[in-house]
């Protein structure tokens, strides 16, 4: 049975006052009605971490801490706060109360600010997740004025804030609207202040309850912790409880299957430092729960990686991780479940998912992954920029390391918050791209330092390398990457920056997993100083870029062109077809308004009406695409060729397929670039006609042959052209955002490239798709090389499907090599002379070569046949 039959729904676990669990489907709408109970913090419970618990989201994750069974707000900044997961306010007209001991931490004193709650906060979507990442509400508290205040409204009294203030906000209904009533309590429960307001909105007290620490302290942070915050309560009719909420300590999960073995990483909360933890991979053996093996956690990206060897691939598994915490009441364990899937190795088809380019514009996402699963697609593959450095709201924090690495994994924790329930029963490939490693654009230079100290903008990038730390970036690529399968040649590049390019063969389909940026050459660094090179962008009107052509520049480097020549060679467990994963295409699809010399004015150009052609724009010269450096361009376009590889990429902002061209238009292979998630950068594709230009049959006018900037031929199939939706908001379904699909027949040996718009339902609506999709392909259209002449026919008689490799005797070159389909075929080739012909059964290691076969254009009738 195939996974996606096997697998229909999703796990809903439930928690109990010992043990909780996080595996449970989320909804994008308000979850039934729990029944109400009343909250009580029990940070007392827990050892000193950096991290709330299970029931909290903190904004940022690196503010918040528990220090000797209390919560601190470490920073003095703007807005910090702490969301309740678990219970919300309802928008039943009801009582409620909420009361904390909160204590100002000097020297705060001094500083514009406020402790306090956060209630009815709301965000842009109906979600608590959208509520606790970007929720904004009625704000209660105290100044460091010591002045109490319910939004707008401030009490005449002041308080003494140099000592534990205990807090309590009561809210009653009082016709249409409530009456608040804050005060301020000695140890004695004696009323020392008090502040009342009457008429408050219903509408503004529903939704999450948080904690919050908010100081101004002259528009930069301070290191110094703000607040400590203890016996935070909850109670009332008002209030609705929903245990399967929480978020962590284990937060997701993804995997790989490849060649029997499975490598799975279990992203973790901050709990690293407890003495005494336990995690484990486990899997059901009948009823019961077996552990199969334990791993420490990454005391950096707190995530903990598993291998598991011989894996039982003709079956689907349940699985769980289990973290078994000593907590300061006995230990408690902690589960998320998933399941790792059948591999589909006798299925007709494989169908794969394909993301990119994810900032929070939409967070959480929730109509992504209902959509998405709808397709039930096998394997899922997130090609880069998985977040944004703005992801949650406050930039980037580079320095301290610690915190850096803390708020790196706040984003990372978005990510897996949207999109986990999307892989949690299949594999998925995961990448990081520059937005990944806090850069606009990364040229790796094969791992040199980018130079920080001269600027963090384009000054630093631009002279090519990571601007960040080298065990930061390792940490980065292993929470990613760990569970790819091993990389093909693990030597690091410079300064000890660790590599995983890789080949991950899974249901039949052999996919190159490529890193495209890490040894690419920065063309500041190569291109003649009169370019005047900025943020990869040419500034010389001046300077023509196609003159430069054949520059000593680096694309994928040697490293990774041997590792692709190996990878086509390489058929073995089934391997039936052929695709290359990466982070963006080898051409430049985009245009601008002509004269741009950048493309700082992408977010602001306007979006046209369906149907409109924008005039006036010209191909781009953008860098940070794959368009460039073009010899490298083409050597890697060739090598994708020979073995009829689709290539499948991400990083454009803009959706297309198209098919490479080398020295003709249409005579390599096809490539698709998926739609952006959400999207920062609308690039669109709006090239000028000639009066000679041909659209493809039946195609918009866009399509068909071009030039791109770099001079680079390709044939343009289909693009998803931003344009007005008239669906709010408009930043998320204006932008062109969205996802791939792509199906897999190895029966019929072609592929279905789909395009879908984020928010359409695919079965609701099964022709939803963006303009020019489907793209239909057959797999002997990805090396689209017209024939000059055919050798001989062959029937094998002894295997069925077997590799068969071409190879030109003169100059000792593959010509191509691919699994055929049956046992009989003719070979083409595209000149005259003498050739090779291997044909090999990988499955049980036999191949037969023919020599001396000389091509004709009118080959003989008679069909060779031969035993392996």
């Amino acid at each position: 049975m195939r996974r996606r039959d096997a697998v229909k729904a999703l796990a809903i676990t439930t928690v109990t006052p010992k043990v909780f669990f996080n595996g449970a489907a989320q909804a994008a709408t308000p979850l039934p009605k729990a029944k109400t109970e009343n909250f009580n913090s029990q940070w007392q419970l827990w050892p000193d971490m950096q991290w709330a618990g299970p029931e909290y989201w903190g904004n940022r994750l690196q503010d918040w801490e528990i220090q000797s069974g209390k919560l601190v707000c470490n920073v003095s900044g703007k807005n910090r706060a702490l969301h309740n997961l678990c219970f919300q306010l309802s928008q039943e007209k009801a009582a409620f109360s909420t009361e904390l001991v909160a204590e100002m931490l000097s020297p705060h004193t001094k500083n514009e600010g406020y402790i306090g709650f956060r209630i009815g906060a709301k965000g842009p979507f109906k979600d608590y997740r959208s509520a606790a990442v970007f929720g904004k509400g009625l704000d209660v508290g105290i100044s460091n004025q010591g002045k109490l205040f319910i939004g707008a409204t401030e009490s005449e009294q002041s308080l003494d804030t140099r000592q534990p203030l205990h807090l309590k906000l009561e809210a009653q209904p009082r016709r249409s609207a409530y009456q608040l009533s804050l005060s301020v309590l000695d140890a004695d429960g004696k009323v020392l202040a008090e502040l009342k307001t009457d008429n408050i909105p219903a509408d503004d007290l529903y939704g999450n309850i948080a904690l919050v620490s908010s100081f101004d302290v002259q528009g930069e942070e301070s290191e110094a912790a703000s607040a400590r915050f203890d016996q935070w309560k909850i109670s009332g009719a008002k209030l609705v409880h929903h245990p399967e909420q929480t978020y962590g300590p284990i937060c997701f999960a993804q995997y790989t299957l490849h060649k029997n073995t499975l490598k799975l990483t279990a992203q973790l909360t901050p709990v690293e430092a407890i003495e005494g933890y336990k995690v484990a991979l486990q899997v059901k053996d009948k009823a019961e729960w077996k552990s199969i093996q334990e791993r420490e956690i990454d005391p950096m990206g707190r995530s903990a990686q598993f291998r598991i060897d011989n894996w039982p691939y003709q079956e689907a598994v349940p699985y769980r991780v289990m973290l078994e915490l000593p907590l300061l009441q006995g230990r408690q364990a902690f589960y998320y479940e998933g399941t790792i899937a059948k591999e589909p190795t006798d299925a007709e088809e494989v169908k794969m998912a394909v993301f990119s380019c994810n900032a929070d514009h939409g967070f959480p996402d929730q109509e992504v992954a209902t959509n998405v699963l709808k397709h039930q697609p096998d394997l899922a593959v997130f090609l880069g920029d998985q977040y944004y450095e703005g992801s949650g709201g406050f930039g980037i924090q580079t320095s301290p390391l610690e915190k850096a690495t803390l708020d790196f994994l706040h984003k990372w924790y978005m990510f897996g918050w949207s999109y986990r329930e999307i892989f949690r029963h299949i594999p998925s490939a995961c990448i990081p791209d520059d937005h990944d490693v806090y850069h606009g654009n990364v040229w790796g230079e094969s791992g040199k330092h980018a130079p920080t100290e001269e600027g963090w903008g384009y000054v630093a990038q631009d002279q090519g390398g990571y601007k960040m730390p080298v065990n930061w970036v390792n940490m980065v690529q292993r929470t990613q990457t760990g569970h790819l399968p091993d990389p093909y040649d693990p030597t690091p590049v410079k300064r000890g920056i660790n590599v995983y390019y890789t080949h991950w063969n899974y249901g039949g389909i052999s996919m190159a997993i490529l890193e495209d940026r890490k040894f690419k050459s920065a063309p500041k660094n190569v291109l003649p100083e009169e370019a005047q090179v900025t943020n990869g962008f040419i500034q010389n009107t001046e300077f023509d870029i196609k003159q430069h052509r054949d520059i000593d520049a680096e694309l994928l480097g040697d490293r990774q062109l041997k590792f692709l020549n190996d990878w086509a060679s390489d058929w073995e467990q089934g391997a039936e077809m052929k695709a290359v994963l990466s982070q963006t295409n080898f051409c430049t699809v985009a245009t601008l308004p002509k004269g741009s010399i950048i493309d700082k004015i992408v977010p602001s150009l306007t979006i046209p009406e369906k149907g409109e052609y924008v005039e006036g724009d010209a191909p781009t010269t953008d860098m940070d695409s794959n368009g460039w450096p073009q010899q490298g361009r083409d050597k890697a376009v060739k090598a994708l060729r020979k073995c009829f590889a689709l290539h499948i990429a991400g990083d454009q902002h803009l959706a297309s397929t198209v098919q490479y061209g080398v020295d003709e238009f249409g005579d390599a292979g096809f490539a698709f670039a998926g739609p952006a998630l959400n999207n920062l950068w609308p690039r669109r594709w709006w090239p000028p006609l000639s009066s000679d230009h041909q659209p493809l049959k039946g195609k918009a006018a866009y399509t068909g042959n071009f030039l791109d900037g770099f001079g680079n031929r390709m044939t343009v199939h289909a693009v998803a052209n931003p344009h007005q939706s008239y669906r709010q908001p408009a930043r998320i379904y204006d932008r062109g955002t969205g996802y791939g699909i792509i199906t897999f027949n190895k029966q019929a040996r072609n592929m279905s490239i789909e395009c879908w718009p984020r928010y359409i339902d695919p079965q609701a609506n099964p022709q939803g798709q963006y303009e020019g999709w489907p793209v239909q392909l057959k797999q002997s259209d990805n090396y689209g090389r017209k024939p000059y002449a055919y050798l001989q026919e062959i029937e094998v008689e002894s295997a069925t499907d077997p590799v068969v490799e071409v190879i030109n005797e003169a100059s000792g070159e593959r010509e191509y090599i691919l699994r055929i389909k049956g046992r009989r075929f003719r070979p083409h080739v595209f000149a005259e002379g003498s050739y090779s012909l291997k044909v090999s059964s990988p499955e049980d290691g036999k191949s037969k070569t023919l020599s001396g076969l000389v091509a004709s254009a009118t080959p003989a009738d008679e069909v060779k046949k031969l035993s392996l």
